[in-house]
């Protein structure tokens, strides 16, 4: 049984936690995997510890076009109604250009953002972090609208940067 000790310690340590979260999210890939699948993996875990409705992890060729792109939260008729992944052009797209973190509380009233494409699910708050693949930016990992309503902080912010490094190694060792 966890005491509150331990809860706390583990709030306060999310690196870690990621980290743990991913060992054992790795054991249930088979040894030979296709990138996708590792990343889907990722994705999961975005979802999961940081306890969002939606998350997204693109990867995009050196034209910055999105070339990969998984999700979880999202069911598979609404993934059919989307003519397109997204390309980042709204308010992903100064992460896509300096890899800094961004983070929103009404991602709409961002000054890129042009509204949602046609079947887009409607979200609100979003954190997102770069994936970096031979020192360039080449993809995103975020999540939107965390379950409990409030906003994402410095934690989840962590959290998404420790599964974006291994997202990158899966980009640069398998992807290209």
């Amino acid at each position: 049984m966890r005491t509150l000790a331990d809860l706390i310690r583990r709030r306060k340590d999310p690196e870690s936690r990621a980290l743990r979260a991913l060992a054992r999210a790795n054991r249930t890939l088979p040894a030979k995997h296709r990138p996708d699948e590792a990343l889907q993996l990722v994705c999961d875990l975005a979802r999961s510890l940081t306890g969002a409705e939606y998350a997204a992890l693109a990867i995009t060729d050196d034209q910055d076009n999105t070339e990969g792109f998984v999700v979880s939260g999202v069911d598979a008729a609404t993934l059919r109604r989307l003519k397109t992944p997204p390309q980042g052009h709204g308010p992903l797209g100064s992460l896509r250009y300096d890899g800094r973190p961004v983070r929103f509380e009404h991602v709409e009233d961002h000054a890129q953002a042009f509204g949602f494409p046609s079947n887009h699910p409607e979200m609100q708050k979003l954190i997102g972090v770069a994936i970096w693949a031979g020192g360039e930016v080449r993809g995103a990992l975020y999540v939107t609208d965390r379950r409990d309503g409030r906003m994402f902080d410095d934690h989840d912010e962590r959290l998404l940067l420790t599964l974006a490094n291994h997202a990158s190694k899966i980009v640069e060792t398998d992807w290209y």
